[in-house]
């Protein structure tokens, strides 16, 4: 569904990304794990076109995005929900799931978002964005785009911060969402709780992927992933 091949970055003369290559395919869930400034998520920028300069090829669904701008690499059908989430303050629940367009058919309807997330359903005429919790802010977030239609969803570090209860609930959202046949890309710091969602693992270093590792020898790799990681 996602194909990468020499991808460059540069923020001003600050060059960020070093030929990435790598490949998400349909109804998986992939995370890029790495140390803090590996280039996780100047990646993900890079494929929605939040990053003015680029180089390289990023194929979805085998047409070349690099070209396009974010807009109407959204309405090709993928979503990014950003590590600082975005939400509205100052609109209730429900808006800020409404406000969105739908970009392709096939996106979860309302009541279908809150069976997935009881606690937006709780909230959603009183709370405006700005009196939700950190963890409702980012199960809103990743609420917002299901609703969209685009099937390629991007998470930069949807765990963030969070209480482990609510990253147990967002573990299971995307474990839910691939079974509803939705392809995600996921930034992680936490590669233990990657490995009860993910398929496979690349790992970035220095602005390169260095090393793919499947989920199933996750567990034999712990030695090789704690020396990339630092921890």
């Amino acid at each position: 569904m996602l194909e990468i091949q020499g991808l460059n970055a540069w923020y001003g003369e600050s060059h960020i990304l070093h030929g990435v290559d790598f490949e998400v395919r349909e109804g998986e869930v992939v995370t890029l794990l790495g140390r803090n400034g590996a280039g996780k998520t100047t990646t993900m920028k890079s494929i929605i076109g939040l990053v003015p300069r680029r180089r390289g090829h990023v194929k979805f669904r085998g047409a070349e995005t690099i070209g396009l701008m974010p807009n109407q690499i959204a309405r090709a059908g993928i979503a990014i929900c950003p590590e600082e989430r975005g939400i509205f303050g100052s609109l209730s629940v429900t808006e800020n799931l409404m406000l969105p367009p739908i970009v392709a058919p096939g996106g979860l309807d309302i009541a279908e978002i809150y069976t997935l997330f009881p606690n937006l359903k709780e909230r959603a005429k009183t709370a405006h964005g700005t009196r939700l919790s950190g963890g409702e802010q980012q199960m809103l977030a990743i609420a917002r785009i299901l609703r969209t239609g685009a099937k390629m969803l991007l998470l930069d570090e949807p765990t963030e911060g969070l209480a482990p209860v609510i990253v147990q609930q967002i573990g299971r959202t995307i474990r839910e969402i691939k079974n509803r046949g939705f392809t995600v890309l996921l930034v992680e710091q936490n590669f233990r709780f990657a490995s009860t969602v993910a398929d496979r693992h690349y790992v970035m270093e220095h602005g390169k992927i260095v090393d793919m590792i499947p989920n199933r020898l996750l567990e034999s790799s712990m030695d090789k992933l704690h020396e990339y990681l630092g921890v």
